[in-house]
């Protein structure tokens, strides 16, 4: 009993606490997720990281394109470094014949959610957000938990400035050397050669 009690009193002073996310509608998901200020990462790709959230599974990269995957649906997460770079910020304008259309500003981060219906119970859903933006088709009851996730990973993207710098830099580009271990070279023969002259 002794414990128990210690135990209560314990998780009472340490200010533990647990935030329960109302995901029975799309504008307290994406207001609550955005408006923290969250620092986690767990993958890392080309000048950003970000976290992707459990259930989530990250399956290929294609440059500055990244495919994941939870539940039978794949998301298409693009990210934009060049926008991020240069600082232009795309505008949107509410899309009135949407199924959904919200124009985001939050924590000085600007985009967009929206989603159309594509046929019987399909639909399209189109968010961007911190420079990077996610598609995936979905049906209807999938679209909260689809919004949840896509939420968390747009708002934990962070851009690594030099690593972009570097990136987008001409002379970076021009400097590499194309190097390929795995094919023959004849040269090593006529080191040989010399190699037993000399002896």
């Amino acid at each position: 009993m002794k414990k128990v009690l210690l135990l209560c009193l314990l998780l009472l002073l340490t200010g533990c606490s647990v935030v329960r996310i109302d995901t029975s509608s799309v504008d307290n998901i994406v207001n609550v997720v955005l408006s923290k200020d969250n620092q986690l990462y767990n993958h890392i790709g080309k000048g950003y990281k970000y976290y992707i959230p459990r259930g989530v599974s990250y399956i290929d990269t294609n440059d500055y394109n990244d495919v994941l995957y939870s539940n039978g649906i794949y998301y298409y997460l693009y990210i934009d470094v060049i926008s991020y770079y240069y600082d232009k910020v795309q505008q949107y304008e509410v899309n009135e014949n949407a199924y959904y259309s919200k124009s985001i500003s939050i924590n000085d981060k600007d985009g967009y959610l929206e989603i159309n219906k594509q046929d019987d119970d399909r639909y399209f859903i189109e968010f961007m957000y911190n420079y990077s933006k996610i598609e995936v088709i979905a049906e209807y009851e999938q679209i909260n938990d689809i919004v949840l996730n896509a939420t968390y990973i747009l708002s934990t993207i962070k851009f690594n400035d030099n690593v972009i710098k570097a990136m987008l830099d001409d002379n970076f580009l021009a400097s590499e050397e194309k190097y390929d271990i795995f094919t023959s070279k004849k040269e090593t023969d006529d080191f040989l050669k010399l190699e037993e002259e000399v002896e």
